[in-house]
């Protein structure tokens, strides 16, 4: 069910909804990546009194370590991925810190199925999303089962997100910190999974976790976080796309909305919407990535105005409530970085979603996540098949 303006939800994280005593402890699969959030994360849920368990997740990326000219300006030097050796050697040492069991498990084969698809989708003249992908074919889609396999109650991660409650069912919902809140990369949980999620940094912001983390004494406290994605670490997407699928680098013209020819490029995979460095056309005036036509295999440049769009049709939702088969109101996020916008939701059918902004939205992106929330709570989300009438003014 969707939420009624004045309907209150009843939060349900792990330090307070259930008392855990020492006679019939829960027990709780944590992936650990070696970073501060899930080290921390795993240290409360010890405090709170569960049974934990970690694992390490190899996915057979290594992610090499810029150097010292690299720094951000705050004495941390940059890590571009979270999938190295070091990363796995940080894990088992805070495990060991921590005095509980930790596993590593192989999920190369998996892994390569993700780079497989986010190939692809550059490809297709789409822009992918392969951290939504990772958390719900891996993280949240195998660890459940192992969690099984060795009588695990609970899963839990260091995302920055919670679990709450309504009307007696287990909810999505934002983290408190809204500069940190990483829902949008998990509406693609199962929602039978969600009575069995931990997320116990949900309620506290990056700095708290770093000092939560200086306060127990974990070395790790200070490590950087790593940025962009894990497998491609010198951020050169079009070099990845080329190696797995040469055939789709085909030249091709660029032009403008009104079908003048502008110049030529090398290859789709090196644009997305709303690009507007790197095109390599001069034209006298700042110009965007408007559309790419993989049919023609064209590139469409126009001005920023030309990126507004009023609506979007979504594919291949889920839901994690209830949802009215008439429209409804919803905020509608359709990038990690966009915030949420009022819009009005509509199914076309059980599995596409027509989205009506309230105002037109820049650079809606084919192959982006479009996510639906009412307040806090992550109604559902799909990934953005077409944006729909382009505004001009």
């Amino acid at each position: 069910m969707i939420l009624m303006p004045g309907q209150a939800f009843i939060p349900w994280n792990v330090s307070r909804a259930e008392t855990v005593t020492s006679a019939g402890r829960k027990k709780v699969l944590v992936a650990m990546s070696g970073g501060v959030d899930s080290s921390v994360a795993a240290a409360l849920l010890v405090e709170q009194g569960y049974e934990v368990i970690g694992l390490y997740m190899r996915v057979g990326v290594e992610a090499p370590v810029k150097d010292d000219s690299c720094s951000t300006g705050e004495g941390e030097r940059i890590r571009q991925g979270c999938c190295g050796t070091a990363d796995a050697d940080d894990a088992r040492l805070i495990a060991g810190r921590l005095s509980i069991p930790f596993y590593a498990l192989d999920f190369k084969d998996d892994f390569e199925r993700i780079i497989d698809y986010f190939t692809a989708e550059y490809s297709r003249g789409r822009t992918p999303n392969p951290c939504v992908m990772c958390n719900e074919r891996i993280k949240f889609g195998k660890l459940p089962d192992y969690a099984n396999a060795i009588g695990a109650d609970y899963v839990a991660t260091g995302h920055y997100a919670r679990v709450g409650q309504r009307g007696g069912q287990p909810v999505l919902m934002k983290a408190v910190d809204d500069g940190k809140d990483q829902s949008y990369v998990l509406f693609g949980i199962d929602r039978a999974v969600l009575p069995r999620v931990r997320f116990p940094l949900g309620e506290m912001t990056k700095e708290q976790v770093r000092q939560a983390a200086l306060d127990r004494g974990l070395p790790v406290h200070d490590k950087p976080g790593s940025v962009e994605i894990c497998f491609v670490p010198d951020q050169d997407y079009a070099r990845l796309v080329r190696r797995r699928r040469p055939e789709s680098f085909v030249p091709g013209d660029v032009v403008d909305t009104e079908g003048n020819l502008l110049g030529r490029h090398n290859g789709l995979p090196r644009y997305t919407i709303g690009q507007r460095r790197g095109l390599g056309i001069a034209t006298g005036r700042p110009v965007y990535v408007i559309r790419l036509d993989v049919e023609t295999n064209t590139v469409v440049l126009g001005e920023r105005q030309a990126l507004l769009q009023k609506s979007l049709i979504a594919e291949k939702v889920k839901l994690l409530v209830d949802a009215p088969h008439k429209p409804f109101r919803v905020q509608a996020k359709i990038r990690y970085l966009h915030k949420a916008a009022p819009a009005t939701a509509t199914f076309l059918d059980h599995a596409r979603v027509q989205v009506e902004f309230d105002e037109p939205q820049p650079a809606i992106t084919p192959g982006q996540a479009c996510v639906l929330y009412d307040g806090d709570v992550v109604v559902g989300g799909g990934w953005i098949q077409v944006g729909r009438a382009i505004v001009r003014i």
